[in-house]
């Protein structure tokens, strides 16, 4: 008994002081959410089955509807089932995360990201789903799933995840934009070089006299169409050029930081460029992104397949999905996996209640690609309809050709929030991108020293 308290007592020492670690910087998550989602949780209770689960997630956006309304079919189909679902903004998620498992009072179920399986799974609070899986006697089919995001679903040897999805990083572009500028708006056409994409957005960035970036004429400080934007999550911005430019985020036995490199300063310059040198982005701060793609006054927004539904509410504007850009010598697109984790905690009923839940969905998620996302199963990719889901196919099967993930370590967001501090500091002129990186190395080897 001493011994089993002793452990306890030195696992909540640990939890705590490496999730405190983890969350008490800037945040860095925002995917699934609209540009100002709100910190309250949207709170969601559906069936009235006397097996009530409670389930977190931070699907705040379109695709949180998406979800709750399958979800919704699955209490149809299972009466005896309820399921209280909690959908809050990803980084106080996260800390309240750390709260309920400190507590030993976490919800029967959540959705993470692949990601985030290092860091939970290290700390011993996560049940293994190994036997979900056929290869352990389960109903998942292993090879129904890509190589690439099983990888995501494993930490030390134990399979702790279950994935919903593929999710990650494309274009979406104003059509009409394009033809008035004489682009062509096929995907194939989209520009392999950095000169190619900086010319492109200078013919798509107009002053308030019509003059194009190219132009002597042009005005810098009267843009009313802005070719591109730089604002929205620059950590997976980066990630993708630091890739393309033959980079890598960490060293191959994953103990020492490598952002700060010479392909890592490359990749940040050129996009620092495209706000200061060609005028074609504005600058980071102050910008809202998706409101000025849907105001009319952005031409190329880098954005995610979670916009697909936010695109068709901006019934005036035409546009379309695009593969991401290519500013260096090889293509790079940031993706990652929403993945259904349980707390070692849930057990008995709930258990079997949370597990029917998953295996439902798991089974239905060609239905989860009208949120945008691209369903993790393989199966459920080759079913879908190209025409009323080209986006989630375009850029799904770039992720399958060239996708990157994050980082692979139990101090992943902790180092991502040191880096996200930083690419803001050079976005917004504050510091030079090699000075940028160099201060976000510092510190993010620290947190991996410390990992």
């Amino acid at each position: 008994m001493f011994k089993r308290t002793v452990l306890s007592v030195l696992f909540v020492t640990i939890l705590v002081a490496a999730l405190a670690l983890s969350f008490a910087v800037p945040g860095t998550e925002a995917q699934d959410a609209t540009p100002a989602p709100t910190e309250t949780p949207i709170v969601a209770e559906i069936g009235s089955g006397g097996t009530h689960i409670s389930f977190w997630n931070g699907l705040t956006g379109s695709d949180g509807v998406t979800l709750n309304e399958m979800l919704a079919r699955f209490a149809e189909e299972n009466p005896d089932v309820s399921v209280t679902v909690e959908m809050i903004i990803w980084n106080t998620l996260y800390q309240k995360l750390q709260t309920a498992f400190v507590a030993n009072d976490p919800p029967d179920v959540i959705l993470l990201h692949a990601s985030e399986i290092p860091m939970f799974g290290s700390f011993g609070v996560l049940r293994d789903l190994g036997d979900q899986y056929t290869s352990g006697g389960g109903w998942l089919p292993d090879d129904d799933i890509s190589a690439t995001t099983m990888d995501g679903m494993i930490w030390d040897g134990v399979i702790y995840g279950i994935p919903l999805d593929n999710h990650g990083r494309g274009l979406w572009i104003n059509t009409d934009m394009f033809e008035a500028a004489g682009l062509s708006t096929d995907p194939a056409d989209a520009p392999t070089t950095y000169e190619g994409w900086v010319e492109l957005f200078q013919k798509l960035t107009l002053d308030a006299n019509g003059n194009n970036a190219l132009s002597p004429d042009f005005d810098p400080e009267n843009v009313v169409q802005w070719g591109y934007t730089v604002g929205e999550w620059p950590n997976v911005n980066f990630i993708a050029g630091l890739y393309q430019e033959g980079g890598s985020f960490l060293s191959e036995d994953g103990t020492e930081v490598l952002v700060n490199s010479e392909a890592g300063i490359a990749a940040l310059q050129k996009t620092v460029d495209l706000i200061y040198e060609y005028h074609v982005s504005p600058p980071a701060a102050g910008f809202d992104t998706w409101q000025g793609f849907g105001a009319g006054t952005v031409a190329v927004l880098p954005t995610g397949t979670w916009f697909l539904n936010q695109a068709n509410l901006f019934t005036d504007i035409n546009s379309r999905a695009w593969p991401n850009w290519q500013f260096g010598s090889q293509p790079a697109a940031w993706f990652g996996a929403h993945t259904f984790m349980i707390p070692a905690a849930t057990e008995g009923e709930k258990l079997d209640a949370v597990l029917k839940m998953i295996q439902w969905v798991s089974e239905n998620q060609i239905d989860w690609a009208a949120s945008g996302q691209v369903p993790a199963r393989l199966s459920a990719q080759a079913q879908l309809d190209p025409e009323s889901y080209s986006s989630n196919i375009l850029l799904g099967e770039n992720f399958g050709a060239y996708g990157v993930q994050d980082p692979k370590s139990t101090v992943t967001q902790e180092m991502l929030a040191y880096l996200d501090a930083e690419l803001s500091a050079a976005l917004n002129g504050l510091k030079s991108p090699e000075d940028a990186l160099n201060d976000a190395a510092e510190r993010m080897q620290e947190a991996l020293d410390r990992g």
